[in-house]
């Protein structure tokens, strides 16, 4: 005999059947809210790697490709690889220019390049025997800017320009230009912010909690200083000589990049808590992003407040505009 009859019982049957199908509506449900909004788009080679992003003003978003020969750029829902010559590694640095062509490090062959909507790529030597590079920024005045191990660096009219002075010596990573175009950058093994203003003039400011490791760094349309605390995992400000942090709710989430968006929201991606997250008016709210396994790395606004991100395991992400409010 059964030592539990009352399994027997049609009526529990059709019970634990009903409940059955409950959870898994509930999970269907959950399921689909959380890819609410998110669109992802594979690679067009499969072992290819997307790393920075950037939103151009044609509505193309560009991204790096690690360990590969092309650059990639998403257009009218298709994903395109332009071939650029020569492998890349780490290619950190990207972004668009006011006519739209993309520029980017590239660490192998000692330059950054430019690679135009046509797909025509121009390549520049930073004329040094080794380089490794962080992020690149360019500005509205035409010029690219972008950190090198031991300076930052400005490139416009085809001549480079190094400053080298002072925490620079350190090693910077992010770099930013505001509306006055003064150069913003940041050193994770000083833990400092720098400013470089139009002049060449260079001031330097410490961070508050030590040993942040900084990370990427970008300027908000009133003039304050967003940047990255990877090893802190927090969010910094800097705005009229103050400093501000803000401490990300999710414990090592593994900060990896920073975006404005037009709206006002900061965005950044959480690569080990598999997350978007948004710091708006000092309050947080994180977006799990729906594929399991993700690792999202880069991330990017567009104009209409879209937000665009890659996937370390071969995706590009889209977070809309209203999922993203």
């Amino acid at each position: 005999m059964s030592p539990w009859p009352w399994l027997r019982r049609p009526r529990v049957w059709r019970i634990a059947v009903a409940l059955a199908a409950v959870i898994g509506a509930l999970l269907w449900l959950g399921d689909a809210w959380m890819r609410r909004g998110f669109t992802e788009y594979p690679m067009a080679a499969p072992r290819d790697i997307p790393a920075a992003v950037a939103a151009g003003p044609d509505g193309a978003i560009w991204f790096t490709i690690d360990f590969s020969d092309a650059i990639g750029v998403l257009r009218d829902g298709r994903v395109e690889r332009i071939a650029k010559g020569q492998q890349n590694f780490e290619p950190l640095g990207l972004a668009v220019d006011g006519t739209g062509a993309a520029w980017y490090t590239d660490s192998p062959q000692r330059a950054i390049a430019r690679v135009s909507r046509d797909g025509s790529v121009a390549s520049y030597s930073v004329g040094t025997p080794v380089a490794k590079f962080g992020r690149l920024a360019a500005a509205p005045d035409g010029a690219i800017w972008f950190a090198e191990e031991s300076a930052i660096t400005r490139f416009k009219a085809g001549a480079f320009m190094r400053y080298e002075n002072g925490s620079l010596a350190a090693g910077p990573f992010g770099v930013a230009v505001d509306a006055g175009r003064a150069v913003w950058a940041s050193i994770p093994r000083a833990n400092k912010l720098v400013r470089i203003s139009p002049q060449g003039e260079i001031a330097e400011f410490d961070v508050p909690t030590r040993g942040a490791r900084l990370g990427d760094v970008a300027v908000d349309r009133d003039g304050g200083v967003w940047f990255l605390e990877m090893q802190a995992n927090k969010i910094g400000r800097l705005a009229a000589g103050r400093f501000t942090e803000y401490a990300v709710p999710t414990p090592s989430a593994g900060l990896a990049a920073l975006a404005l968006a037009p709206d006002g929201a900061v965005w950044f991606t959480e690569l080990r808590a598999q997350r978007l997250g948004r710091l708006r008016d000092g309050v947080f709210a994180e977006f799990r992003v729906p594929r399991r396994g993700a690792r999202p790395f880069g991330i990017a606004v567009d104009a209409a407040n879209n937000v665009w991100y890659t996937d370390l395991d071969g995706w590009l992400g889209r977070l809309s505009a209203a999922r993203a409010r």
